[in-house]
């Protein structure tokens, strides 16, 4: 039986532990562990963890409990500290999105991976979603041809107080804003489909959220060899409407599993109609996928679970949050010094270092509310629509 512990009991701890109570038979949650003991002790009531203890830190967890696997789901500025403790005492490690706030940071946690025999895993539930893995199946299979441009929306819509939060809409405390927070979802799925850009362009605003320093808005435009990605990064968008969309020489296939196959006439305009054959190709393969026996938080779960039985590495590892953290990373520096940013980030790059970003982003407004709790349910996906 794994024992599990859980650090950090706000909103993102539901979805943790809604997951590890669905492999009952292979795991059980032994301890958590919270700066308001308090809350922990009412997630401990609310998922009827009776034999759980609660602890009023991640040092104070670790010094009492035996545990095989830490679930981190506290604020991105203490990734890095609590992934580290961890890792080094030989702890398994699954940390929320964002990995860490810097590279620096990334390195450290991956250093201390190597260090202390254990795996760290970067929360990218998406990977687990049956029209994602459907997806990347038709992108793999070649059929669309050589990829000319993505379509990225990392879509989401957020009220005012959101950032009300005391850790949210500061860089020192959040590290950023849409871009690092919300838009990591899709940067990673970007990655996992297509791999890493040869450079970045990008800009960025805070066009809703008065009451915030971070951004609420960037779009940014990945070069390729030959192809061009776009990402718009978003907190104010009505209805949420998350989209990737790749176009192909010879076909465009979607999240939403829309499949378009022109082809030309002599003088270069599409034939109606277009290629009936291929776009039976693509659906009949994304029909053939196999539905995912368990999706998102769960789906993740179920897959480091199943890496502590075997003995092999987590699907999504900590080099996975690295690289996405260096692309996010990529983002900002190009929209702050309004120039084309290279990748892959060199070591010696004044971005590479925590406190870079927070030192040099603009401060689009002051935060000028701070609550320690908020009622209400909170979003881990987006539909795509």
């Amino acid at each position: 039986m794994i024992r599990v512990a859980v650090v950090g009991t706000g909103g993102i701890s539901a979805s943790h532990l809604a997951a590890y109570r669905a492999f009952g038979e292979r795991c059980t949650v032994v301890a958590l562990s919270d700066v308001s003991p308090e809350r922990a002790h009412a997630r401990r009531r609310e998922f009827g963890l009776d034999q759980a203890t609660v602890h009023a830190s991640h040092e104070e967890l670790l010094a009492a409990e035996q545990v095989d696997l830490v679930s981190i789901c506290t604020p991105p500025s203490t990734h890095e500290a609590i992934s580290v403790d961890f890792l080094t005492a030989g702890v398994n490690v699954l940390c929320e999105k964002p990995m860490a706030p810097s590279l620096a940071a990334c390195d450290a946690i991956l250093r201390a991976e190597e260090q202390g025999g254990a795996f760290f895993s970067s929360v990218a539930q998406n990977r687990f979603r049956d029209d994602v893995v459907r997806l990347k199946a038709l992108l793999d299979s070649g059929l669309a041809g050589p990829v000319s441009h993505v379509q990225v929306d990392s879509a989401w819509w957020r009220g005012l107080g959101y950032y009300d939060l005391w850790w949210r809409g500061t860089w020192d405390q959040e590290g950023g804003g849409c871009t690092l927070n919300h838009a990591v979802h899709h940067v990673d799925l970007l990655l996992w489909l297509l791999g890493a850009p040869k450079s970045v362009t990008a800009v960025l605003t805070n066009a809703a959220h008065e009451n915030a320093e971070v951004e609420d808005l960037s779009v940014a435009v990945l070069a390729y060899r030959r192809a061009l990605a776009t990402i718009t990064s978003s907190v104010v968008h009505h209805g949420e409407p998350q989209k990737i969309v790749v176009q192909g020489r010879d076909a465009s296939v979607s999240l939403d599993g829309e499949v378009v196959a022109d082809v030309a006439q002599p003088n270069g305009f599409p034939v109606p109609g277009g290629n009936p054959d291929l776009v039976e190709r693509l659906r009949a393969l994304a029909a053939a996928q196999e539905p995912l026996a368990h999706t998102g938080h769960q789906g993740q779960v179920d897959d480091v679970l199943t890496a502590l039985e075997t003995g092999r590495r987590p699907a999504v590892d900590g080099r996975d949050g690295r690289r996405t953290i260096e692309l996010i990373t990529a983002v900002y520096q190009a929209a702050v010094e309004r120039r084309t940013v290279d990748v892959p980030l060199a070591a010696d790059d004044p971005w590479y270092l925590p406190g870079t970003l927070a030192q040099r982003a603009p401060r689009f407004y002051a935060k000028t509310a701070s609550v320690t709790e908020q009622d209400g349910a909170i979003s881990v996906s987006g539909a795509s629509r």
